[in-house]
């Protein structure tokens, strides 16, 4: 069971709050939506929190978002369509005080052309301490690390099921704010049936870091969520979300939403079985590898 939210500080630092809350033994649920897909996505956001979502991912909307399945890419679409950029976007985040960290997911196109120094910069005056940019391999991404980590941002690195240890290990080392475990190779959207590897992914990269580990990528129902946080810190749920917005869900009904996960996630059971013997953990992202984003 996890610890109230009351006994957590109420810092909005997306490193210290997951770790503090992890450490008082509850269990971190990352909320997913993308940013101005609808006119109230603002309120969603708050919904999200006040179910007990112990951070929110705001996604920037992408022409090309080459990790995100069907429903994903349609809420870029329809933000884009209504004139979403990074810059409104993030103004929209420091306006609307979210009551628990934000994180923002992007792709390095927009990055690369805003400048690395630039882009963190404004993350952080709008109050996102956390960033995720899947497509971005760890090779090339010690500028990015390195001026995300000058403005106070959390560079969140990604590790998936199928690359060796060793160079696991060294992603956990590098990333910041938590590990983002993708739970399967594929890209974003739900599945009626949660991928073996979410179920051993978190508890593997759990040997590895002592940061938050959260399992995103096809974790699609309270119950697959239970799952996957009985071996992991938490769990990235974003298309379940995503879909339910696009199809007019009302902000108290995406409350209830976020409640059932919460209350899901914090009946899970640490200590499950972690199997799947001898299968490797992989890097994702990057250039010539299998694409992965949020959950």
């Amino acid at each position: 069971m996890s610890s109230p939210v009351s006994q957590v500080g109420t810092s909005h630092d997306l490193a210290s709050v997951l770790r503090e809350r992890r450490d008082l033994g509850r269990k971190l649920l990352v909320a997913y939506l993308t940013g101005g897909m609808v006119p109230g996505w603002v309120e969603m956001a708050h919904a999200l929190a006040a179910g007990g979502a112990d951070a929110i991912e705001v996604g920037l909307p992408f022409s090309d978002p080459m990790i995100d399945g069907p429903v994903i890419q349609r809420a870029s679409l329809l933000a884009l369509g209504r004139g979403a950029t990074p810059a409104g976007l993030l103004e929209e985040i420091a306006q609307a005080r979210i009551e628990v960290p934000v994180a923002v997911m992007t792709y390095y196109n927009l990055v690369f052309r805003a400048g690395h120094e630039r882009m963190a910069g404004a993350m952080a005056a709008a109050g996102v301490t956390g960033a995720i940019v899947p497509d971005l391999p760890l090779e090339e991404s010690a500028p990015w690390r390195a001026a995300a980590a000058a403005a106070g941002v959390s560079a969140v690195l990604l590790v998936a099921p199928v690359t060796p240890e060793e160079r696991a290990a060294e992603i956990c080392r590098q990333s910041r704010g938590f590990v983002y475990a993708a739970g399967l190779m594929g890209v974003t959207g739900e599945r009626e049936v949660l991928a073996s590897s979410a179920q051993v992914v978190g508890s593997r990269l759990g040997r590895l870091t002592d940061l938050p580990v959260c399992v995103g990528i096809g974790v699609s129902t309270p119950e697959q969520a239970r799952s996957v946080t009985s071996g992991a810190d938490g769990v990235v749920v974003g298309s379940a979300f995503v879909r339910m917005i696009i199809d007019g869900a009302t902000p108290e009904e995406i409350e209830r939403v976020s409640a059932d996960f919460r209350s899901a996630i914090d009946e899970a059971d640490d200590g499950a079985d972690d199997g799947a013997g001898g299968q490797e953990i992989g890097e994702a992202g990057g250039a010539g590898s299998a694409p992965y984003g949020d959950g």
